[in-house]
């Protein structure tokens, strides 16, 4: 098992905390560098997203035109070039294109890999082995926060060491995945998508998460910064400490397997709605106790979706997860530009309380076998 999960541990972590969620922790030094405004910048981040969501919608084709396999090395190649570009970037365009590129990369690997993940190991192994891959990101996260603290005025110098992490990771999943077992499988195509009815409760609940999730990620630190009035260092620290927690989101898996999917999904959509709330209490210990539940229970809950994925779509688990992570990241989108015009409008506390209570709309949502 562990020559598929470590490798794909790895590539999780560079697709996604290293070629996406980094990007937001630089992007005001890039702005200053290259001189661009809030709006234009917003352009480079939004390139990101669309290109994931591209991405996600093709990886089931891809997955069985080219096999999992290639995918993987697609994606890759991807975060390869998209972050060499950024780092050479000097203006809008070569930044918007090369953000564009590197989003492709987590798009792909997620789904290709819970592929590889169900053809490759044994039954009782799979729920382990896709929540450990997805937990990649966290391992990512703690990479990051170091880094912006070591290079924080020198972003290209950054983007050049996170492009020789991913030469690495590239090389290692290129010669430890399994090349003759990443093909789908014999399943029709058609029979698969009549078969997305079973998947609303899925969307739903992908929705719900990454539009409750969406404040989070997008202000946590300016909430810091600006309310608690936090360091940089500090507000850094945080994210480290969130990318640390969710190595622990790893672990769920096995819990899974004792307690049931439906039980662990609704404790830890609580543990994570409780975490947004935690950080409006203006004291240091519940600032790190939110990063901590928000970094683990958030992890958890993308292993749940993709287990619950995997299992309404056994066969073809590639087409369920990435149904479910379009889910989740439109949820995102959409929470990212709502959050931040109410707390234009209101105040942060009050959109992160309201966003914890929509995130509470997650616990009505049944899981059917």
């Amino acid at each position: 098992m562990g020559k598929i999960v470590w490798p794909g541990v790895a590539m999780i972590a560079v697709t996604y905390a290293l070629a996406r969620f980094s990007f937001g922790l630089y992007l005001p030094d890039i702005s200053a560098s290259l001189q661009l405004k809030e709006s234009t910048a917003g352009i480079a981040a939004s390139a990101a997203f669309a290109s994931y969501s591209l991405a996600l919608l093709t990886a089931p084709f891809l997955t069985r035109m080219v096999g999992a396999f290639r995918l993987v090395q697609a994606a890759g190649l991807t975060v390869i070039v998209g972050m060499s570009g950024i780092a050479l970037a000097q203006g809008l365009s070569l930044l918007v294109l090369s953000t564009f590129v590197a989003g492709l990369g987590s798009g792909w690997a997620s789904p290709a890999l819970s592929q590889i993940a169900t053809n490759s190991l044994k039954e009782a192994e799979k729920d382990r082995a896709n929540i450990w891959i997805n937990s990649g990101s966290g391992f990512g996260l703690l990479v990051t926060g170091p880094v912006a603290l070591l290079f924080t005025e020198y972003w290209r110098l950054a983007y050049l060491l996170f492009v020789m992490i991913a030469l690495a990771v590239f090389l290692w999943n290129s010669l430890s995945l399994p090349v003759r077992q990443e093909k789908a499988g014999n399943w029709e195509w058609k029979v698969s998508w009549r078969s997305i009815s079973k998947a609303k409760g899925l969307l739903s609940a992908s929705l719900v998460i990454g539009l409750s999730s969406a404040v989070f990620w997008a202000f946590s630190r300016s909430y810091l910064t600006v309310v608690h009035q936090m360091t940089t260092r500090e507000s850094i620290t945080f994210w480290m400490v969130m990318g640390a927690a969710g190595i622990i989101g790893g672990l769920a898996g096995n819990i899974i397997r004792k307690f049931g999917l439906d039980v662990i999904y609704r404790v830890v959509l609580v543990l994570m709605l409780l975490a947004i709330g935690l950080i409006t209490i203006p004291a240091v210990w519940s600032v790190y106790a939110s990063a901590l539940l928000f970094g683990s229970a958030y992890i958890a809950l993308t292993g749940a979706l993709i287990v619950w994925a995997t299992r309404l779509f056994p066969a073809v688990p590639s087409i369920g997860v990435s149904l479910s992570f379009l889910a989740l990241g439109l949820g995102q989108s959409l929470g990212s530009l709502a959050g931040g015009a109410l707390i234009a409008s209101t105040s942060y506390p009050f959109v992160f309380l309201m966003f914890a209570a929509i995130g509470t709309a997650g616990l009505f949502i049944a899981i059917k076998r």
